[in-house]
């Protein structure tokens, strides 16, 4: 089932084209014969990746970049309202859509899985894309990060399924309509956009009301916010399916083996035990295999075929990537950010190190994070032999008095952690590779530019 162009989209114009989400969806445009252009804070090879599929990139903000035939300008949430190109548009009269929109757009007329949760959208809606490609289905999809080289977040496929990354931090899941939706878990996040739980829970309700009739959620069984959450939209006749170590899952997980850097899973799904590998370290990405396997099945994929088509993904950058080794030290960048993720990422790094030293060089993304769970960052922190913490990565947000990130160190020693601070960023490359010692396994974290040091550390090391 091939997919047109959606109303009004022939020429869009991306303020942002180069983020993880605008990409994909230009990405998409482009491959179904749109014109796309857009404008970008700094060259990168996203930017690169869309010229080669014939777009426009414009490097630097400035309202000549929009084009006076723009049939529509697509936004983010990040783009302020003083953007030069976004203020152009208000003058030529051009509509100005969110991505969100412009995302729901792309999936109409095809079968939908979103994939939503605190942690995990990436990888699970990887796990999808790449599975569901390996059996020749053919899916379209966007992902919120890169695959295996710049552009592969995204790809529009001649299926009929489309498969998504459903974005809660500002609500612009409920835009979609999907016909499987996924809930990998529901914790307080985003405190910029979402004061309590109760607001988290109700947004992630009203995503729950958008699956279509007849469609399925996917939930997971073990997450006590997904649990609540489960309770809060019984009744509402939408077809849940739990999966979890639980015993009362519909997809139990009986066992999830680690196998170095890979793990055996056993499931029990609609009566059937199905053993399969995962081809990345972890129990947490051993649940999001699961949720992608029932997901699948929910649109009617054979399980016993999807399930071993599940060991071809191999892993999405950021996500316990293995950057490179010099003088036997092993250096993996990790996108965590939230304690949840720290910890998670964390253990599995220790179920596969061994004996190895893991040592973790940290920077805390957004002020409005650290200041609500920078306690719990620094007690995730605890869980390495030794951490370096640079200092707060600000992304769209403003500082706050008072919030560094010397409450995450602080909480990091009060547990009992080897911590030290490096305030300019530039000095934490020198500092971490004078710490590591042959056999160490060194994490890069935070969903910050700190992904950009891990070449430096090699680097340092190899000298």
């Amino acid at each position: 089932m091939a997919a047109g162009l959606p109303p009004a989209m022939d020429r869009p114009h991306f303020i942002g084209i180069g983020g993880a989400g605008m990409s994909g969806i230009a990405k998409i445009l482009a491959q179904r014969g749109a014109a796309v252009a857009g404008s970008d804070a700094k060259e990168s090879a996203t930017a690169e990746a869309l010229r080669a599929l014939g777009a426009t990139v414009h490097i630097g903000h400035a309202a000549e970049h929009l084009a006076d035939d723009a049939s529509c300008v697509v936004v983010s949430s990040a783009i302020r309202q003083d953007n030069p190109e976004l203020a152009r548009a208000a003058e030529l009269g051009v509509p100005v859509v969110h991505r969100s929109d412009a995302l729901a757009a792309l999936m109409d007329g095809l079968r939908p899985i979103a994939v939503a949760g605190t942690h995990g959208k990436t990888t699970t809606t990887s796990m999808l894309a790449v599975s569901l490609s390996e059996l020749g289905l053919k899916p379209s999809y966007a992902i919120g990060g890169d695959l295996d080289a710049p552009g592969s977040n995204a790809l529009h496929g001649e299926g009929e399924i489309f498969v998504a990354e459903a974005d809660e931090s500002d609500r612009s899941f409920h835009k979609y309509a999907p016909e499987v939706a996924i809930v990998l878990n529901v914790e307080l996040d985003h405190h910029a956009n979402y004061a309590s739980m109760d607001e988290i829970y109700a947004s992630f309700e009203t995503f729950v009301d958008r699956v279509t009739e007849g469609g399925t959620l996917v939930i997971a069984a073990d997450h006590e916010g997904a649990r609540e959450l489960t309770r809060r939209v019984a009744g509402r006749g939408v077809r849940v399916v739990t999966y979890g170590e639980s015993e009362d899952a519909d997809v139990r997980i009986l066992s999830v083996v680690p196998q170095g850097l890979k793990s055996e899973v056993t499931v029990v799904l609609e009566g059937a035990e199905l053993t399969f590998a995962v081809s990345v370290p972890g129990r947490h990405y051993a649940h999001n295999a699961v949720a992608a396997l029932a997901a699948g099945a929910a649109l009617g994929v054979p399980a016993a075929e999807l399930a071993p088509a599940i060991a071809a993904y191999t892993g999405v950058k950021r996500r316990l990537q293995l950057k490179g080794e010099a003088a036997g030290v092993q250096v993996i960048d990790s996108y965590a950010h939230h304690p949840t993720e720290m910890t998670a990422d964390l253990e599995a790094m220790r179920a596969a190190a061994g004996d190895a030293r893991i040592l973790v060089l940290f920077q805390p993304h957004l002020f409005s994070r650290t200041q609500e769970l920078g306690k719990e960052m620094g007690q995730s922190l605890a869980l390495a032999d030794a951490s370096v913490v640079l200092d707060i990565y600000p992304a769209r947000e403003d500082p706050i008095p008072g919030v560094t990130s010397e409450l995450i160190i602080e909480a990091a020693r009060a547990a009992g952690a080897d911590v030290t601070p490096v305030r300019d960023k530039a000095d934490a490359p020198s500092v971490v590779a004078g710490m590591a010692k042959p056999g160490d396994l060194v994490l890069t974290m935070g969903a910050g530019d700190v992904t950009d040091l891990g070449p430096l550390i090699l680097d340092r090391l190899s000298n």
